[in-house]
């Protein structure tokens, strides 16, 4: 998992995915965003604005999906998926392609 300063974390928890969904506020344009990859090659970014972007970093021909106003309650719910391998739960949210 990457912070909003750009640091990583290594399999967090879901107490360490909120404290670092929190420092979205110290997001800039370098960093604007945490995310989350898993093994996979999938991955969500969440960013201060309510964006979440979700996509497969390991595959071109998959479009990211976007949604739009995400609750941080949402987004740790996705997180917290996403870190249990549950990649079919979370493709099945209506994702903006």
């Amino acid at each position: 998992m990457y912070d909003a300063v750009g640091g990583t974390v290594d399999e967090p928890d879901a107490d360490t995915m909120r404290r670092l969904l929190g420092g979205l506020t110290q997001a800039d344009d370098e960093h604007p965003d945490v995310s989350l990859t898993h093994e996979s090659g999938w991955c969500l970014s969440a960013f201060g604005d309510g964006l979440l972007v979700w996509e497969n970093l390991d595959e071109n021909s998959v479009a990211p999906g976007e949604m739009r106003d995400v609750g941080r309650e949402e987004v740790l719910r996705l997180f917290g998926l996403l870190a249990a391998g549950d990649i079919a739960s979370i493709d099945a949210v209506s994702w903006q392609r």
